[in-house]
């Protein structure tokens, strides 16, 4: 049926630019067409525009138009040509609306609807899949008030696929800008986040004058936050993360 002037069955519209040539008019298409869509058409119903192809093979402006617009530019054409498009277009309509094509089409867009919902389903299982790791291991640093040691959330992550130890885990905090360096203090910025907290007790000692500790301490938003960092973008860190 598409001998006399191609159509795209999804949406039953046919070229402005080769209907113009297939009536033979011999005004320019660029006067043609917006003349055409002086009778009513409305640009987004009956027409939209599209990039085709010129004689010369550069990018020219054509329009999609329905069959209802091209239908009724046939008969404003008024000559023999305009009619027998029309008559063409008129069949094509009719074929498109047998029973066995109306069939045919609703179980094409059933099998696509089909071939859509697996793919959203193996895309779902995949974000499963890959998702599982991370919520075990936020599981295991939930958001508390509760601030342990470093080496205790060092072991936190290796448990959950993180290979890391306390000493290795120390020396990628001071790599990154959250430990001072030669020392177990967090910086100032790391304070400010909120992520560590410095606890400052007092070791008594036999015959001598006590001594004060200062000790580091994740705190449960530093956990949260280290975990999503590990889990998130791999590359930025030097800890390597071992997903099972």
């Amino acid at each position: 049926m598409n001998e006399l002037i191609n159509f795209t069955e999804d949406e039953q519209m046919v070229s402005a630019r080769e209907l113009h040539e297939k009536l033979e008019v011999r005004t320019a298409f660029k006067d043609w067409f917006p003349r055409m869509c002086e009778y009513g058409f409305e640009n987004g119903k009956d027409f939209c525009s599209k990039m085709g192809k010129s004689t010369g093979g550069r990018p020219a402006l054509d329009y999609n138009i329905t069959i209802e617009m091209a239908k009724e530019i046939c008969m404003i054409q008024r000559t023999p040509k305009g009619k027998e498009v029309r008559q063409y277009l008129i069949q094509l309509e009719r074929a498109w609306n047998t029973p066995e094509l109306v069939m045919a089409r609703g179980l094409q867009a059933s099998q696509k609807l089909l071939a859509q919902q697996e793919e959203r389903i193996k895309s779902l299982e995949a974000d499963a899949i890959r998702m599982r790791p991370k919520e075990i291991f936020a599981d295991a640093v939930t958001a508390s008030d509760t601030s342990i040691l470093v080496r205790d959330f060092a072991k936190i992550l290796r448990q959950n696929g993180v290979e890391t130890g306390e000493k290795r885990l120390y020396k990628w905090l001071r790599e990154n800008g959250y430990i001072i360096q030669n020392s177990t203090r967090p910086t100032q910025r790391a304070m400010e986040m909120g992520l560590f907290e410095v606890i400052e007790s007092s070791v008594q000692r036999a015959d001598k004058p006590p001594i004060t500790t200062m000790t580091t301490k994740v705190t449960g938003k530093g956990q949260i936050y280290f975990t999503n960092k590990f889990l998130g973008k791999k590359d930025d860190v030097a800890i390597k993360v071992i997903m099972t």
